[in-house]
């Protein structure tokens, strides 16, 4: 069996390849960015406050999407934010003051987690959800959160050349921190040559072009406030928030906490493909939640435990749960929508994964710089629970094509 048809495979694995290209700078990023800011004298509220900004500013473009891609179609989109990648990745080499690397931050493609929350997003699934039927969707997904999360694991690794460059190269830990912001400079120029050879659907295509939303309205609308609730929760524990409490709790170096992460990013990348099997057998929704609540329950219980080995081994597990659904997540809502609607979807929904958390960040900087109880964590696994439990209630019976031939349309 073929996981991409013929006539679109090689635009869908240019869009793997080069997910996976972005995702090391995405993985390394993440980690050396507290650290960076901390070197350069800025508290726990101010890198609270980049991270806020680069959520918000991501948000904004995200919210963009669906309207750029029915004037622009895809691949020039895809070039500007590689663009942007360049951009962002020389402003934080270049510049020290607060004010500049916030607007920086603001307009830039920067990633305070491992995961993706920009402009690239909705862009990149709107153009796999057009290379698979519904039989093999779930799988490309799965394909793509995978080489995401093992190169970002690959990334967090590189983070640790900020502690051992200085060391085997002779200069500060500041300019080598500077070196890998000019490095993600160069990984959106290579992501751009790449995004060159994607293809625009032709004009005899017998797919529509990218309309606003119609029929699904409702539906999206609902799915879209449940993501609200859950990436806000998610904003609190953000791979660099999650970094950030480590340095200030335990010490840790960056080399030992790009160890820890370069696991925990392992371990989600397999949780892709369990999922995959998984929500054939017990559901896209049943996967998303059965998976999802274990892993909030992790997520509270870290505070109050004061050893560190003991963290670690939860936030492993936690990894191994809390993303399996976002292949079916990003699967489900590309199937109970129509084609023309799904840019506009995967524009309408990756909002609240950046907007909503976008407000966590200042918030958890602030609680940190309060007490080394790990407040964002607690508030992040109930406010993630609370969402599992609401999707489960809501959406348990709206089935995906593949799962119910006759399963209810949106409403």
């Amino acid at each position: 069996m073929r996981l991409f048809p013929e006539t679109a495979e090689a635009d869908a694995k240019r869009i793997i390849v080069a997910k996976g290209l972005r995702a090391i700078g995405d993985g390394y990023v993440s980690l050396v960015l507290p650290a960076y800011l901390l070197l350069l004298g800025y508290s726990a509220v101010q890198i609270g406050a980049l991270m806020t900004a680069t959520l918000l500013g991501s948000a904004i473009m995200t919210f963009l999407t669906g309207m750029i891609t029915a004037r622009f179609g895809t691949k020039r989109p895809l070039l500007a934010a590689s663009a942007l990648m360049i951009f962002t990745g020389l402003g934080f080499a270049l510049l020290h003051e607060f004010w500049p690397l916030l607007l920086v931050a603001f307009i830039g493609t920067l990633n305070p987690s491992a995961g993706d929350v920009s402009m690239f997003l909705p862009l990149e699934q709107s153009l796999l959800a057009r290379s698979v039927g519904d039989k093999d969707r779930t799988l490309l997904f799965a394909f793509y959160s995978v080489s995401g999360s093992l190169m970002a694991a690959v990334g967090t690794l590189v983070a640790s050349v900020s502690d051992f460059g200085p060391r085997s190269l002779g200069i500060s830990q500041l300019d080598t921190m500077r070196l890998l912001f000019v490095v993600y400079a160069l990984i959106g120029a290579a992501a751009a040559l790449i995004y060159r050879r994607v293809a625009e659907p032709s004009a005899g295509s017998s797919e529509k072009p990218h309309t606003p939303l119609g029929p699904s309205r409702s539906m999206v609308y609902r799915l879209t406030a449940l993501f609200s609730v859950d990436a806000f929760g998610g904003g609190f524990t953000v791979q660099s928030i999650l970094a950030l409490w480590l340095f200030q709790t335990f010490q840790l170096p960056v080399s030992l906490a790009s160890t820890i992460f370069f696991w925990t990013n392992l371990l989600t990348a397999a949780s892709y493909f369990i999922a995959v099997p998984i929500a054939r057998r017990f559901g896209l929704i049943n996967t998303m939640v059965f998976t999802h609540l274990p892993a909030s329950f992790c997520l509270v219980a870290i505070p109050f435990i004061p050893n560190l080995s003991v963290i670690v081994a939860l936030l492993m597990l936690r990894s191994l749960l809390s993303q399996m659904d976002v292949p079916t997540r990003t699967s489900y809502v590309m199937a109970v929508v129509t084609p023309p609607e799904r840019a506009a979807t995967a524009s309408l929904t990756a909002v609240p994964r950046s907007l909503a958390s976008a407000i966590s960040p200042i918030i958890a900087g602030y609680l940190i710089s309060l007490s080394s109880f790990g407040w964002p964590l607690l508030i992040s696994g109930v406010l993630k629970a609370g969402y599992d439990l609401t999707l489960l209630a809501m959406f348990r019976h709206v089935r995906p094509p593949e799962e119910k031939t006759d399963a209810p349309r949106p409403a």
